[in-house]
């Protein structure tokens, strides 16, 4: 069972946390962590792109000119693909691009994320993270001990409204709740943070 220090806001130690080995002590997979961020990024694509096809394309269906004897190249209409204006031959429709994996699966490659993190010493457990005022300053300054320019992922449940709010601004800091934990935040982040109180939470959700 992995073991980390607990920390205050001003990363003194004041504690110890023993961290769930079925979430944060498994053997990492890379094949399954790849496929789950594949999958992600595959759900996330909007799949909007369109263009006409030759019977979309506006001109008239009348031949051009006459089929021979003009010393000019064979046309039979003015939408032909080869042709300037033209319709576009096997371009792209508006589709989706998602796919599933069996639920098991991708719990397999959080908990391989998670313990990948664990074990790179990415994961810090913090003994209180709620701010007295919802001031993304405040919380900025709270972070800038990880580092400037590293993708920080707080894991925080019910009652955080306003550390949510103190976050929105901030473009390298994610929150979600422990049910809402996924493998491409987990990739992304460069720490992870953890209250202590949400271990018992994520330990419930994703064990």
């Amino acid at each position: 069972m992995p073991t980390v220090d607990v920390i205050d806001v001003n990363r003194r130690k004041v504690g110890s946390a023993e961290l769930p080995a079925e979430v944060f002590g498994c053997q990492p997979h890379a094949a399954l962590v790849h496929e789950a961020v594949v999958m992600q990024r595959a759900c996330e694509r909007q799949g909007t792109a369109s263009t006409l096809r030759r019977g979309e394309v506006s001109g008239s269906g009348k031949k051009p000119w006459k089929q021979k004897h003009t010393g000019r190249a064979r046309a039979g209409s003015l939408r032909s693909p080869v042709w300037r204006h033209g319709g576009s031959v096997f371009g792209p429709k508006p589709r989706s691009y998602a796919f599933s994996m069996p639920k098991k699966k991708y719990r397999a490659a959080l908990q391989s994320a998670l313990s990948a993190k664990v074990a790179g010493g990415h994961v810090v457990v913090m003994s209180d993270l709620s701010l007295a005022q919802p001031k993304t300053k405040v919380l900025a300054k709270t972070l800038s001990q990880f580092g400037d320019g590293v993708h920080i992922l707080i894991v925080a449940g019910e009652g955080q409204t306003g550390l949510i709010q103190a976050a929105r601004n901030l473009p390298t800091v994610a929150v979600v709740a422990p049910d809402q934990l996924n493998v491409y935040d987990v990739v992304r982040a460069g720490t992870i943070v953890i209250p202590e109180r949400e271990l018992a939470r994520v330990k419930e959700v994703w064990a």
